[in-house]
């Protein structure tokens, strides 16, 4: 009995140990509450099926969709350093997990979130952001098929780092 009392204290420890790293890698990982009902990072588990929606011929893997209630939040998480702002690219890039999450599980989110390292956005999912969307995918197919397209940014970093950098004659840097 006297050797029965340490070892349920030792587990004790043990388990509110376990509990405080869990929630403190919940918050880093910048996911809100709710349950984890899909996730594109392959470290949990093969990743899944993409979300399509056939009226735009939008396809998209976001990386957490987290169910709370009623409402299923998309989460994207980004690993480089957080700007003051979210970039348009990924103000975009979740509104079409808004839009895939309204088509494919019949649930409007009313936002999803854009986690950097050390702070997170809560992007607002509006008809106006939806209708934004719209049009960046109609302008982005009408310039498929053109030879040529200018330049859209003046950032020699993300000149850098483009896959196209070899073949471009507007490289900035």
């Amino acid at each position: 009995m006297q050797l029965l009392i340490p070892v349920i204290l030792i587990l004790l420890a043990l388990g509110l140990a376990l509990l405080w790293l869990s929630q403190r890698q919940k918050k880093v990982s910048g996911l809100p509450g709710g349950r984890v009902i899909y996730t594109d990072t392959q470290g949990w588990k093969p990743a899944e099926k993409p979300l399509f929606d056939p009226e735009l011929g939008l396809a998209g893997r976001p990386d957490y969709l987290v169910q709370d209630g009623a409402q299923i939040i998309p989460v994207e998480v980004k690993s480089t350093r957080a700007p003051q702002e979210p970039f348009d690219s990924h103000i975009y890039q979740l509104a079409a997990y808004c839009r895939l999450v309204h088509k494919n599980f019949g649930v409007r989110p009313a936002y999803a979130l854009l986690h950097y390292p050390g702070r997170t956005f809560a992007i607002d999912y509006t008809p106006a952001l939806e209708k934004a969307l719209i049009q960046v995918l109609d302008e982005m197919r009408a310039r498929e098929h053109q030879r040529q397209v200018d330049c859209s940014h003046q950032s020699p970093a993300r000149c850098r780092a483009c896959g196209y950098r070899p073949e471009c004659d507007q490289r900035l840097a």
